[in-house]
């Protein structure tokens, strides 16, 4: 019998990679079925069925959005940060989202029905002196919103300027008191393989996890959003709460948010584990540093498709250069 080699996902040829998770996604053959005009199954055939068609704007926002905390919308706009371009459609950045939990196709907001972000809680432990649970209440009631225009910068080259509401991760850390052992902040997200179907994969270690240096994290931009566009999150883009540190590639910015916890050495992250030439731990916007598949010189936006040069750091090294005195 001849010996079978069984390739990793993550040691394909690059000359046959596409977008982590694609080929995989259960969710991949329905879009075929669509594009042949075959009928399918399960919540886009209903909602078409409902007087909902796929990709229009109302569907788009609809699917993906939870009522929970709505009173505390809009906050206050934060002045000392501007976008530097136009703010991107709200509906362009609902229907084109990574969210691998539940396909590998960017039209995440078909497959996110069955999530179910109420009610949430937030375990803040490790390396600190006041460990907390927090639930939503307690998240809306402790800390003072506000809203922050940012830019958003995939390691895919696609961007958009999103305005998110939501308080600094550094006041969550002074709440808890971080111990001086404490070098690192790991973030994790939720596990619900029966609401989000890829997580069956076990080829993928989930659940889904990311990281910063304590010094990242106690930077004044890294930011927890609860909202964009002056409502509480939707489904798609992370509810009910996630991390944006807009330096940085978008896959640090983990989405739905279970745990933070403190800790001495530095924490496994998932696509770093997966792949590490292709995703760093530290995954800082910078031209100059090409992703091994393409280059980073240039980004598109989305909904215009306009292009600009990339800035380091994403244009934001007035608040970040100092973490990074080396580079």
């Amino acid at each position: 019998m001849a010996n079978i080699i069984k390739r990793r996902i993550w040691n394909l040829p690059d000359s046959q990679l596409t977008d982590p998770g694609l080929f995989l996604d259960r969710s991949t053959r329905r879009e075929f079925l669509k594009d042949l005009g075959l009928p399918i199954a399960g919540g886009i055939a209903a909602a078409w069925l409902s007087g909902c068609r796929p990709g229009d704007p109302e569907t788009v926002l609809s699917l993906g959005k939870i009522r929970f905390g709505s009173e505390h919308y809009p906050a206050g706009r934060n002045s000392d940060f501007e976008y530097g371009r136009a703010e991107t459609s709200r509906v362009e950045a609902a229907k084109y989202t990574n969210f691998y939990e539940f396909t590998g196709t960017k039209r995440v907001y078909e497959h996110i029905e069955s999530f179910q972000p109420i009610p949430w809680t937030v375990r803040v432990d490790g390396l600190c002196k006041n460990p907390r649970e927090f639930d939503l209440g307690d998240i809306y009631e402790t800390f003072s919103l506000e809203e922050r225009a940012y830019r958003h910068r995939c390691v895919e080259t696609w961007a958009m300027c999103v305005p998110w509401t939501g308080f600094p991760l550094a006041e969550l850390l002074r709440l808890v008191e971080p111990l001086p052992q404490a070098k690192f902040v790991r973030f994790e997200t939720f596990h619900r393989p029966q609401q989000a179907p890829q997580q069956d994969f076990t080829g993928y270690p989930w659940p889904y996890t990311e990281g910063l240096t304590m010094p990242e994290a106690e930077n004044p931009l890294a930011f927890l959003a609860t909202g964009v566009y002056g409502e509480p999150l939707l489904k798609q883009h992370g509810a009910p709460i996630r991390l944006v540190v807009p330096w940085k590639y978008g896959f640090k910015s983990i989405k739905s948010i279970t745990r933070i916890e403190l800790t001495a050495s530095q924490p496994a992250t998932f696509w770093n584990t997966l792949n590490p030439h292709e995703y760093g731990f530290t995954a800082n916007v910078d031209p100059d540093v090409p992703h091994p598949r393409w280059s980073q010189q240039t980004e598109w936006m989305l909904g215009t498709q306009e292009r600009f040069q990339t800035v380091k750091y994403n244009g934001y090294g007035e608040f970040v250069a100092s973490l990074y005195p080396a580079s």
